[in-house]
């Protein structure tokens, strides 16, 4: 397993288990106006998600059609939580086929903000990773505020995780 296919491995174990304790709260809570730049809880969520979805349409070589970074509309949490389990199971199988050339190989995109960027393959995957990471983190701490604990998503708990169920 390469270091690519380990970290998408290990944002679909952390992302299961932040929407696992996510799901479980109210409505009102995950609409809720915070103090954060997305507004609310779903809509830092959402946010994250569409984001995996520009990204993954970059490694495509498609369009992926936003404008924004940050959707007025979201899904059900349900619904969301669903599309971020399947896109999370996408960059699992998408990392895991890559080989090392095709890791290297550089991917040319249009941010949503405009101007040109060019990134390899692998570190478009690192971002991901750690683009969903920062945004759980900005989750958590609207977690702690309601008095919810968010679950321990560390990456040294993950590979405790994965080497415990080898």
């Amino acid at each position: 397993m390469h270091y690519a296919h380990k970290l998408a491995l290990y944002k679909q174990w952390a992302d299961d288990l932040f929407l696992s304790v996510v799901c479980t709260l109210p409505e009102s809570e995950l609409l809720a106006p915070r103090p954060i730049v997305f507004g609310s809880l779903i809509r830092t969520l959402n946010h994250t998600y569409a984001m995996d979805y520009v990204w993954q349409s970059h490694l495509l070589g498609k369009p992926h059609g936003l404008a924004t970074r940050n959707p007025e509309s979201h899904p059900p949490m349900a619904e969301l939580a669903a599309a971020q389990r399947e896109m999370d199971q996408w960059y699992v199988e998408y990392a895991g086929a890559l080989s090392q050339h095709r890791l290297t190989e550089i991917v040319e995109f249009d941010f949503i903000g405009g101007g040109r960027g060019a990134m390899s393959r692998s570190d478009i995957l690192l971002h991901v990773v750690n683009h969903a990471t920062y945004h759980r983190g900005h989750a958590a701490d609207i977690l702690y505020h309601i008095k919810v604990f968010p679950p321990t998503t560390d990456y040294p708990v993950f590979l405790r995780e994965l080497v415990s169920e080898a």
